[in-house]
């Protein structure tokens, strides 16, 4: 496997992990619908959360957060219509980006932007 897809999928954990730490409870992982894919679905609070999560091994080249562009959240837009379609009885929500730099001393860094607005 690529190591860009260890890292990701090493971030995903790490995500899940520091959310459940933070009060979350994960429905999802990876929930996809047709070539749609929203990272995390969790809860908090009785409101749902879409969370794209970027993780990078270092900032040299930015930051991982910095990667969500315009054509990322339109496609995770799409997603949670789908999501949201096949889920009825959720009807608030809020978009989050969860960004995760593994430094290689060991240390992971997390940055949560909750509720980001469009």
């Amino acid at each position: 496997m690529a190591q860009h897809t260890d890292l990701g999928k090493a971030g995903e954990e790490l995500a899940a992990t520091y959310l459940v730490q933070n009060g979350f409870s994960i429905l999802y992982r990876n929930w996809r619908k047709g070539h749609y894919e929203i990272d995390l679905v969790a809860t908090k609070n009785g409101v749902l959360h879409f969370v794209e999560v970027k993780c990078r091994s270092s900032s040299l080249y930015g930051c991982p957060e910095q990667s969500v562009t315009k054509k990322k959240i339109r496609k995770l837009l799409q997603g949670i219509n789908e999501f949201l379609f096949k889920h009825p009885h959720y009807s608030d929500f809020h978009i989050d980006i969860l960004s995760v730099i593994t430094h290689h001393y060991g240390e992971t860094e997390y940055f949560f932007i909750e509720d980001v607005y469009l």
